[in-house]
């Protein structure tokens, strides 16, 4: 590869890497509300079978999809899944958190048994693992191709990103959630930019699908056209910025009063898993 393809690919490698951080530690904080109930033992097996289940989920999909992605319908339901998922997250947190914290209160007291609690972690983490692979697909899709073997129908160092995205989603989830949650909590505009740029990276692979040789909807090459490059990053760059500096510091004895119990429960998940 030569130094313009190295920084491109290092580029691509590292937004991938920043939404992994913001989205597992969101998931991290999802997982350790499901488990809470658990006495610590038990939280902490169930807590290992929901994460296995997702590391063998999530590598054996990404190798299905390789021989999938060219496919301009599965590109299609990709898009609008991403882009279903960032408008059901904004939704949900805009208009409908306070129907949504007053259901969570109703259920507080409603613990499920051992394995049912690993079956929901399982699907979860599948859920979690699918968002992820569908943004790494879309951000990698428009690379430069290399002289890399091809996996699948995919270019090999494509291919290489979105594995090392897979990869660094499951080390971050394992590793380094719990800092990552404190920094949603401290910055919690960056949640919803995450989600944001998720629907942004919807639209790259809609605008990617159209431009699929089978629909011809949009010229083949515009999704790999510098003007369309510079608008995507530009924009996903602006949400980024926007979310970090738009998002007003909480104040720590506020933060500590709402969170304390759930940074809790991820400090021992730290400690144990």
């Amino acid at each position: 590869m030569d130094v313009g393809l190295l920084l491109e690919y290092g580029w691509v490698l590292l937004v991938l890497i920043g939404l992994e951080g913001v989205l597992a530690a969101d998931n991290a904080l999802v997982m350790a509300i499901m488990v809470k109930h658990l006495d610590p033992q038990k939280r902490k097996k169930a807590l290992f079978y929901g994460l296995g289940g997702a590391f063998v989920f999530r590598f054996g999909s990404l190798f299905i999809i390789s021989f999938l992605v060219d496919i301009w319908q599965v590109q299609a339901i990709g898009a609008v899944y991403l882009l279903f998922l960032s408008l059901n997250h904004l939704v949900k947190k805009f208009i409908l958190s306070k129907r949504k914290e007053d259901q969570k209160k109703k259920k507080d007291n409603e613990g499920s048994g051992f394995w049912t609690t690993v079956l929901k972690v399982e699907l979860a983490d599948i859920a979690f693992a699918v968002d992820s692979i569908l943004a790494a697909v879309a951000l990698a899709l428009t690379l430069p191709t290399t002289n890399l073997p091809k996996v699948g129908g995919m270019d090999g160092g494509q291919f290489a990103v979105i594995l090392t995205g897979g990869i660094v989603g499951l080390i971050i989830m394992r590793f380094a959630a719990n800092y990552f949650v404190r920094l949603l909590h401290r910055k919690p505009g960056l949640e919803t930019a995450a989600f944001v740029i998720v629907g942004w990276v919807g639209v790259k692979l809609a605008i990617y699908t159209l431009a699929h040789p089978n629909l011809a909807i949009l010229a083949e090459d515009f999704p790999k056209e510098p003007a369309w490059k510079i608008t995507f990053w530009a924009v996903l760059v602006a949400i980024a910025l926007g979310g970090w500096f738009l998002s007003s510091e909480r104040d720590e004895d506020e933060r500590e009063d709402d969170n304390a119990d759930v940074l809790e429960e991820e400090d021992d998940e730290a400690e144990e898993f």
